[in-house]
């Protein structure tokens, strides 16, 4: 959700939801605004010295990338917001950041830790090494970036949990990956997840920053027409992933001059100039293998209603949700 989520997106927060927002690839002043939109969007469930019931994500890598002092203002801005949760992914060293926060935490108010994992022995190293409070088990069908070695994701997360399987170690586990409605989410929580995360849905909402051409190419595309690649990356100069992450998105022109060796300066050229035109049949548009069942805008609010009806009535009605994904 980098580059679609915000302040305003977040006011569905309700009691049992818990959004997040992303850090790191704007100044630290950005991330202060986007907060301060956030509590005033949810005055009604918090003080100015109440706990903030979002999250904010940060790119690992990202945060190696500049200036410790300018990383560490970064998440000291979540921590004097109170929020209530830190969402981490894609680094070699996450451990670093995770200590500052618990070492810059105000006494009684640390966030919960979030560690996103694509493997068994990243959920492994982020229990036992990291001590995360939650683990957000990403599947191979999500969208965005994540680890193109990642299993599907109802064998990852059967793995974890197995894994942790009596452990007093056991974590939270939720599950991500090309998530469309409350029936998958019904899926995954009868397989023994305790909940779960959905991104592209909310992309389709009039609350993300995604533009009119990125929302319509969203309408218009089935489940077949993601793919994994690095594409999009290289097209805007993105590059400093980790070994082994690329991004799911829908198919395009800008896909298909990448897989043809078209020289890389010229994709750059066009994909400036379809950002300035809005052209969809260039631009980034990331998406998660759900898509398909995606049909219509909605207001993030109803999303939520949506979903959690869905959710209520698949676990009264069937007996047994996991089996329609064997």
């Amino acid at each position: 959700m980098a580059g679609a989520s915000g302040g305003t997106l977040l006011k569905v927060c309700r009691r049992f939801y818990l959004c997040v927002s992303r850090a790191g690839y704007h100044p630290v002043e950005f991330l202060v605004s986007e907060l301060s939109v956030a509590r005033s969007l949810l005055e009604s469930k918090t003080s100015d010295k109440g706990t903030l019931p979002i999250g904010v994500g940060y790119i690992a890598w990202v945060l190696e990338k500049y200036p410790s002092k300018d990383s560490e203002a970064l998440i000291s801005a979540a921590l004097d917001a109170n929020v209530q949760a830190l969402w981490f992914a894609f680094g070699d060293d996450m451990g670093r950041w995770i200590r500052y926060v618990r070492e810059n935490a105000p006494k009684g108010k640390a966030p919960l830790i979030f560690v996103q994992v694509n493997s068994v022995d990243e959920a492994v190293n982020a229990v036992e090494q990291l001590k995360a409070d939650v683990i957000v088990a990403q599947g191979i069908e999500s969208g965005g970036h994540g680890g193109n070695y990642a299993p599907p994701l109802s064998d990852l997360l059967q793995t974890i949990l197995a894994r942790f399987s009596g452990s007093p170690q056991a974590p939270v586990v939720l599950a991500a990956g090309g998530l469309a409605n409350g029936i998958d989410v019904a899926s995954h929580i009868a397989r023994g997840a305790s909940g779960a995360v959905m991104g592209t849905r909310f992309l389709l909402t009039p609350e993300s920053k995604y533009t009119n051409a990125q929302r319509e190419a969203l309408l218009a595309a089935g489940s077949e027409d993601t793919i994994r690649s690095m594409a999009f990356d290289y097209a805007r100069d993105a590059l400093g992933w980790p070994e082994g992450v690329d991004g799911r998105g829908l198919r395009n022109d800008t896909v298909a001059d990448f897989e043809q060796g078209v020289d890389l300066e010229l994709i750059r050229a066009k994909y400036k100039e379809a950002m300035q035109n809005q052209d969809r049949k260039r631009l980034l548009v990331w998406a998660g293998t759900g898509v398909g069942s995606m049909n219509r805008i909605m207001p993030a609010r109803d999303v939520m209603e949506d979903l959690q009806r869905e959710l209520e009535y698949q676990s009264k009605h069937d007996v047994n949700p996991s089996a329609r994904l064997q």
